[in-house]
């Protein structure tokens, strides 16, 4: 999209700042809005029938929540760092859409995009083991896709919760990962991809 084009949207959004823990989607809630994070994470979830929570993506800066054409949230969303996004409403940027065909096919790459990404999560919780988990895990969050510096600002319980493990199985595999010299970990919230194309073998199911 042009400069131009980029104003047009940016008249329309609402910049806002998310709290450490605080919810900005709730599932189920009418779906008036969409979201674009422009600084920190979140964490996607479903609510189970007993109340417990199914932590189903991570999102940061650059993603698109809320586009899927349904009345109602299909998902929560909750920052585990403070977050910063734009939000827009739905029906003000339909009427944008019908003026600026670039926009809209933005909009469909991210779904597709979207659709790509649930696909992964199927895999990656149906056939791969626990290092191939957390080897596509890492890979997944590199922020750009050749940093060698990961961000993993989330809990170790959530990142469990994602991938389908235990908290403990994530503290052996990492610590795994570092002894066979994959990764280094300088902090809790940092991971240091030291051979990434050793990552790639595992995450593949090629080693």
């Amino acid at each position: 999209m042009g400069e131009a084009d980029l104003a047009r949207l940016a008249a329309i959004a609402q910049p806002m700042s998310i709290s450490e823990g605080r919810a900005f989607i709730a599932e189920g809630d009418p779906a008036e809005h969409f979201f674009n994070i422009t600084a920190g994470t979140a964490k996607l979830f479903k609510l189970l029938p007993d109340g417990r929570r199914q932590i189903t993506g991570f999102a940061s800066i650059g993603s698109f929540l809320g586009l899927a054409v349904s009345v109602t949230y299909a998902f929560g969303a909750e920052a585990v760092e403070p977050v910063h996004l734009c939000r827009f409403s739905r029906p003000r940027l339909r009427t944008l859409i019908d003026d600026l065909p670039a926009m809209e096919k933005r909009l469909l790459e991210v779904a597709s995009n979207e659709l790509v990404a649930a696909q992964e999560q199927m895999l990656l919780l149906g056939r791969k083991t626990a290092r191939e988990r957390v080897a596509s895990f890492l890979l997944a969050r590199r922020d750009p896709p050749a940093a060698a510096l990961v961000s993993l600002p989330m809990a170790r319980t959530d990142i469990a919760d994602y991938l389908g493990l235990t908290i403990e199985t994530i503290s052996r595999t990492l610590t795994r990962l570092r002894n066979e010299g994959l990764i280094d970990l300088p902090s809790p919230t940092r991971v240091r991809l030291l051979d990434p194309a050793g990552l790639n073998t595992l995450a593949t199911g090629l080693s």
